[in-house]
């Protein structure tokens, strides 16, 4: 058995630097459970969806959640943040050590488009390690509808998949149920953290390997500690989902080519059927019978 202690904090967040909130929170949080050892805010808690609050790597909010790190000696997942590099801005989460140091950083891969503007998609999946534990991946919010991401991150070793959420629309039960089979699919455990205000519409949910909900908060502010088994996973991943389903060892064995991620020689003619990725118009009415008639008398 490997246990290791994880708290998630679903709290309401403001389109202002929400800061000073946070570090509050956090510090109830250490007080009520001072054995959690990892903690994962919501998606842009720092700032909300603010794009003006976008800072380079290293600004004043990240040397905030450096000093929170460091103080509570905890591995602190800082939601993310909008970071500005290379003259754009990416919604980008940064991870640091008990000591205060940066140990991952890791950039959106999939940007809720075409709701979510102004950003630009990162190119790199991101693992890191917590010595003595196991490995951890990182996913932001959208990024879990697409399992090429989990897939890649367990590949990977990731054995958590740690996912700040911003979610406040009507398809949060789907949200739900991708998080949920997310686990299950990839034997991994799940944090799906999502915040309140303009942080999201709450429900956070964390899953277990076995893609059981270990726990789902409210809409309503919470703190969420689970203590977590990596040895669970392990053993798991060895030797089936309730001693069946093996699908990471499935995928690994199977001699299909995915002809689809070839971008070269996939016919992606019906994909391109579809459409730009842009907002629904609003749609017209459907013509009125008699209003026509009248029209051509």
């Amino acid at each position: 058995m490997t246990h290791f202690a994880i708290a998630g904090i679903q709290m309401y967040l403001g389109m202002n630097n929400n800061i000073e909130h946070i570090r509050a929170r956090l510090d109830v949080l250490m007080h009520l459970y001072p054995w959690t050892q990892m903690v994962v805010l919501s998606e842009l808690a720092a700032h909300g969806p603010a794009l003006h609050s976008a800072q380079p790597a290293g600004g004043e909010m990240e040397t905030d959640f450096q000093e929170m790190a460091r103080r509570h000696k905890i591995w602190l997942v800082a939601g993310s943040v909008f970071e500005k590099r290379d003259g754009r801005i990416y919604n980008t989460t940064p991870v640091f050590g008990p000591d205060g140091e940066e140990v991952a950083r890791y950039s959106k891969m999939f940007p809720f488009a075409p709701y979510e503007v102004g950003t630009t998609p990162g190119e790199e999946f991101c693992v890191f390690d917590v010595p003595g534990v196991g490995r951890f991946g990182l996913a932001i919010c959208y990024d879990i509808w697409f399992p090429e991401i989990a897939r890649t991150l367990t590949a990977k070793g990731a054995e958590v998949i740690l996912n700040p959420v911003l979610a406040h629309f009507m398809d949060r039960y789907a949200d739900l149920s991708i998080a949920q089979a997310t686990g299950a699919m990839f034997q991994s455990y799940v944090f799906h953290i999502n915040g309140l205000g303009v942080g999201g519409n709450g429900q956070s949910v964390i899953v277990d390997p076995s893609g059981r909900v270990l726990h789902q908060a409210g809409t309503h502010e919470a703190l969420m500690p689970i203590e977590i088994d990596l040895g669970l996973v392990r053993r798991q991943r060895e030797r089936g989902l309730l001693g069946l389903g093996q699908p990471l060892k499935s995928f690994r064995d199977c001699k299909v080519d995915f002809s689809v991620y070839d971008r070269e020689r996939f016919d992606h003619g019906y994909l391109n059927e579809l459409g730009p990725l842009e907002k629904p118009a609003r749609a017209e009415s459907a013509p009125n019978p008699a209003a026509m008639r009248q029209a051509a008398e």
